[in-house]
């Protein structure tokens, strides 16, 4: 069965899609067949897939209204071909569009509202050694249905003073769903992200992090690249569109450390 997680954090603009979209495409490159699943209903992590979201016919927003099967709706990212070869193994994509605004109110009147995501991916768990779910900023319908499918979650996070203030927030969401609704639910790690170690504050708060939370941290960190911020406009994971760059090596490192760290996650 596929390892399941969410990358959600409830702060915007921290780099949950980057994360997601780049993990996805470094699982892939290290041999892992991988779904992503974009639950925002911005379509970043659609877009950033190669994956043009007003063109879905069937999108996640489907999926979670049970008006299409997940496999009817699950698309392959493409990254064009180079002497009739691709050049970057692909991962699939479950996509979202504008569409899935309208399910936080649909949702809310429906049976098991909360596991619907759950019910469906129970249908592909063997295709896959890796679902990555890209949640939404903010304690939603959307995020709540993929926290209660996910054996666990990743925090993307800066190395900011706000940046703890939020991490509390969501470190007691995650313990009410765990009592109340997904007994298997547990915070995998801490991904440092956006991070430049010539800023004496980031080094503080990072100390602080691997004081507070020891081997929840990633030792992987992410370091503030260009090549990976221009990479979505590209349509392309920065893994894809340069490996080479720091922030895609980094993402690579941090694929690997993951399958190393969900191997003991029955």
């Amino acid at each position: 069965m596929a390892k399941i997680f969410c990358v959600a954090n409830q702060k915007g603009g921290v780099g949950k899609t980057t994360t997601s979209v780049n993990l996805a495409a470094g699982l892939g490159a290290i041999g892992q067949r991988v779904l992503l699943i974009d639950l925002d209903p911005q379509g970043n992590a659609t877009m950033g897939s190669g994956i043009d979201k007003r063109s879905l016919n069937l999108s996640v927003y489907d999926v979670l209204l049970e008006s299409a099967s997940i496999k009817e709706a699950i698309r392959p990212s493409f990254w064009g071909e180079e002497g009739g070869k691709k050049h970057f193994p692909t991962y699939d994509v479950l996509g979202a569009n504008r569409d899935l605004a309208g399910a936080e109110v649909e949702l809310v009147g429906l049976d098991y509202r909360e596991m619907r995501l759950k019910r469906a991916l129970s249908l592909v768990g063997d295709d896959y050694d890796f679902v990555v779910v890209d949640c939404p900023p903010s304690l939603s319908m959307l995020t709540l249905n993929g926290l209660c499918a996910a054996q666990g979650v990743v925090v993307p996070m800066q190395c900011e003073y706000f940046a703890l203030e939020g991490l509390t927030d969501l470190v007691n969401t995650i313990k009410q769903v765990h009592a109340n609704l997904n007994t298997d639910l547990q915070i995998i790690g801490l991904l440092r992200v956006m991070f430049d170690p010539r800023v004496t504050l980031q080094q503080q708060v990072s100390d602080q992090l691997k004081a507070h939370f020891g081997d929840k941290v990633f030792n992987a960190i992410i370091p503030r690249n260009v090549r990976l911020a221009e990479a979505p406009s590209f349509g392309l994971p920065g893994v894809v569109f340069d490996p080479l760059a720091k922030g895609s090596q980094a993402f690579i490192e941090f694929a690997q450390e993951m399958v190393d760290r969900l191997s003991s996650i029955k």
